[in-house]
């Protein structure tokens, strides 16, 4: 080959490495936006000792033991948890090895990419890249996917770093783009297969550990209202008690929304649950940073305050409920509240005890904001516990909202809804409903599913037209269909990973604990059993628990099968979003016929849309 031809060969090589490139900034203060977190002594390396730069490219490439430096990689990834902590670690294990004049990641977040930058002389930098900025080579590497090559470093826009070459790489996690990693060293791409591997891993490792944050936060919070579920509320009571047991006292407020029910009723679900997310922020918003925030029940939004007497506890009660007050809601104007307090250890020293006194408490500023129509706040402190009206909300808690608790365990509940003597529908509702609060409890990763459940098998059944009185039955077999799970242990319940084998054969029992051990006892209840009993049998025989094929299975299980179905797919887990109605109501037709009654899919598809869900 001729030495023209060469020549020419190499142009064109040079202008395709050059390609992206043309990142150089006319304006001196564009080019500081990178901000140095701690920069320490310059490099003697550098012509200017003053500003020394990362690069020599005169050094001599240092020799390299590859299976030493996969090890000491491995062992970074291995010791490492935080993922800045990561990056830092891996360059001081690369540098001197490889001879590194600088290294950066830089992570999408919003509309930018956010860039942590490390130098050989050790000096840190920050920065953000607007996504917007196309033709940077970050921006391109990030958005195209794709490994960019540059002369310089011009593209960073940092006047202390001299222009080196750099290699661009982005970070890919499951076909999704991240981010980028940033090598620059003076070994003309040398080491580009091991930038790949980190690169790669690196996108793993931080996929991984925002996953696992997630599930953390979905664990422990409230998909509503972002604030703490109620399992996280009582263990934080529980840390709160034992750092104060010589000391200090702890006021529980719970603060409760007037008509929410009604609201639901008229408005939809949606309306309310968006209510309920509203109050939640502004209680957030004017409560003290010192102040513990939850989710205790439906309406419900719970305060633990630490170091706080009663006085004190009602002076931010009436703030926040002022506050509260001064809210104007669209379409329904001014909301009213109630609140109920009580105080460790003035009015009980046992977390239980707390719990159903500040219930007790706020029972009786309901019946007061009734009486007056203004918002009301009651303290323990406030009444007599023997006025009757005192003894009626303290049974209320009892009767409704704890009904394990008031009982003591699981046996004494269900003993209890065996003796029960149901007289009317009323008192069959209020039995019905104080048991799916009582699996509600329990199961906390599905709080509120039983009524859930009801609520869809209710619309289906009216869909295809039942008899009212058969409709009503199924709401109730519906919003019980779950109530087995009161004899299956908790530590399978709440279990955030996929179930062993013995564990799922456990499981599995709950239909026929719910149906023979809780339901079957009292005669009133039999009418309810199919639901609770065959809700999991599957058209195809394919179900539990006795395998139930076709028209074997009562038509009102078929609709509580659908029901709960769709409620567990476009239901937040710890492990996974919910799904949206659409995704769904496919997941729903591919297992017609097989899993679910084909008529009644095709019924309950078209109403899914309109049942306002938000979960």
């Amino acid at each position: 080959m001729s030495s023209d031809k060469i020549k020419s060969k190499n142009q064109i090589s040079e202008t395709k490495q050059n390609e992206f490139t043309n990142a150089k900034s006319s304006n001196p203060i564009e080019r500081t936006s990178i901000l140095p977190l701690n920069l320490k002594g310059a490099s003697n390396n550098s012509s200017n000792r003053l500003y020394g730069g990362y690069s020599n490219p005169y050094v001599r490439e240092p020799d390299v033991n590859y299976t030493e430096l996969l090890n000491v990689i491995n062992s970074v990834f291995i010791s490492n948890r935080d993922s800045s902590e990561l990056f830092y670690s891996l360059f001081n294990s690369l540098a001197d090895k490889i001879g590194l004049n600088y290294s950066a990641v830089g992570l999408q977040q919003n509309n930018y990419i956010n860039i942590k930058l490390i130098g050989n002389n050790g000096a840190k930098y920050i920065s953000k890249m607007p996504l917007s900025e196309e033709n940077n080579p970050i921006i391109k590497a990030y958005s195209e996917e794709q490994i960019i090559y540059t002369q310089n470093s011009n593209y960073l826009k940092l006047n202390y770093l001299n222009s080196s070459p750099s290699i661009i790489l982005p970070l890919l996690a499951n076909g999704e783009s991240i981010g980028v990693m940033i090598f620059s060293d003076s070994s003309n791409n040398k080491y580009i297969e091991l930038y790949k591997l980190i690169t790669n891993f690196y996108a793993v490792f931080r996929k991984n550990r925002t996953l696992a944050e997630l599930v953390d936060k979905n664990t422990d919070t409230d998909s509503l209202t972002n604030l703490l579920n109620y399992k996280k509320l009582q263990e934080n009571l529980a840390v709160e008690i034992s750092e104060h047991q010589d000391d200090g006292n702890i006021a529980l407020c719970i603060i409760d929304i007037a008509n929410i029910s009604e609201i639901n009723a008229e408005l939809g679900h949606a309306r309310g649950d968006s209510i309920i997310r509203e109050v939640a922020k502004k209680i957030q918003k004017n409560a003290r940073n010192t102040d513990i925030l939850g989710r205790y029940g439906g309406d419900e939004i719970a305060i633990i305050m630490p170091d706080t007497s009663s006085d004190e506890a009602k002076y931010i009660a009436e703030f926040i409920l002022y506050n509260l007050s001064c809210t104007m809601f669209d379409d329904l104007g001014q909301l009213k509240f109630s609140c109920g307090i009580s105080i460790y250890p003035d009015d009980s020293n046992k977390q239980d005890k707390l719990n159903t006194l500040a219930q007790q408490a706020l029972y009786l500023a309901k019946s007061k904001r009734v009486q007056s129509g203004q918002s009301s706040i009651v303290c323990v402190s406030d009444y007599d516990s023997w006025e009757e009206a005192a003894i009626k909300g303290f049974a209320y808690v009892l009767s409704k909202e704890h009904l394990i608790g008031a009982f003591g365990s699981e046996e004494e509940l269900i003993n209890q809804i065996h003796s029960e003597n149901i007289v009317s529908s009323e008192h069959m509702l209020e039995v019905v409903s104080s048991l799916a609060a009582a699996i509600d409890a329990k199961d906390t990763y599905t709080k509120g599913h039983s009524a859930s459940v009801s609520r869809y098998a209710e619309a289906l059944a009216r869909a295809i037209n039942l008899p009212n009185s058969e409709v009503e039955r199924i709401k109730l077999g519906a919003m019980l269909h779950d109530v087995g799970k009161i004899g299956i242990p908790e530590q399978i319940l709440r279990k955030p990973t996929a179930l062993s084998d013995e564990e799922w054969n456990i499981m599995k029992q709950h239909p026929v604990i719910g149906a023979e051990k809780v339901l079957k006892p009292n005669k009133t209840l039999h009418d309810l059993i199919p639901m609770v009993k065959f809700h999991h049998e599957h058209l195809d025989g394919t179900g539990y628990p006795y395998g139930l094929k076709g028209d074997d299975i009562p038509q009102s299980a078929r609709i509580v099968a659908i029901a709960d179905s769709f409620h567990a797919l476009i239901s937040d887990r710890p492990y996974r979003k919910g799904l949206s109605v659409t995704k769904a109501c496919e997941i729903l037709k591919m297992g017609a016929g097989k899993q679910w009654d084909k008529d009644l899919i095709r019924q309950f598809i078209i109403i899914a849309p309109s049942l306002a869900l938000n979960v």
